[in-house]
């Protein structure tokens, strides 16, 4: 299933044809007819059958439309946001998530992440209005590991219970607490920070995540 995350044939308004599954995301996806052609896109919350929708600069910033940030209201919730202009949807995809638009300063516009963190980013990125649909999708029990193997989840063995010669944490008599905790390839866990100190990004950052 292709998904459309560019949402780049501006000035066409769409119908929606279905609200369908797939497993390839936790969000839902929904199957838009542009005229001759049809796209799916990421289903938003709330988003109904026979429902229209837009893209482009000039565009009413109503549910399941596609706009760039410089027109979007201050306070409004949205979702599959570019990080740069035309490269195509990047933050928030999965299911039940969103983020708040809150202040716009020169070309940039300021919002506020589902993990806390408050960014920057260029106000001519394309967002969509709304958050993602599927928000029970957390609230999901798989039953069975069966339904793990479905979705090729294999069974994983705890490190302390491998030999020294498979893991760090691995080896010992008995139950061994198993040493520092770190991955297979020796990379601390718990804590331990893998940013780069100089990475290009951190000036568009305004606030961290929280702990």
């Amino acid at each position: 299933r292709i998904v459309d995350f560019k949402r780049n044939n501006h000035g066409v308004s769409g119908e929606v044809l279905t609200v369908e599954y797939d497993p390839n995301r936790s969000a839902f996806i929904a199957l838009i007819q542009f005229g001759e052609e049809k796209r799916y896109i990421i289903a938003p919350a709330g988003l109904k059958v026979g429902q229209k929708v837009e893209q482009g600069p000039g565009v009413a910033p109503e549910i399941g439309n596609a706009l760039p940030l410089a027109e979007i209201p201050l306070g409004t919730l949205v979702h599959n946001i570019e990080m740069n202009p035309g490269q195509g949807a990047k933050i928030c995809r999965s299911a039940g998530s969103y983020a708040q638009l809150m202040a716009r300063e020169g070309k940039y516009a300021a919002i506020k992440l589902p993990s806390g963190e408050s960014r920057l980013i260029l106000a001519a990125c394309l967002a969509t209005i709304g958050s993602v649909g599927n928000q029970e999708h957390s609230q999901e029990r798989k039953g069975k590991a069966g339904r793990s193997r479905w979705m090729g989840v294999r069974p994983r063995v705890r490190p302390s219970a491998m030999n020294p010669v498979d893991h760090p944490m691995g080896g010992g008599e008995g139950r061994n607490a198993g040493g520092h905790p770190r991955s297979r390839n020796g990379m601390p866990a718990k804590g331990y920070k893998t940013r780069s100190k100089k990475k290009y990004s951190d000036k568009y950052i305004i606030e961290r995540r929280k702990k």
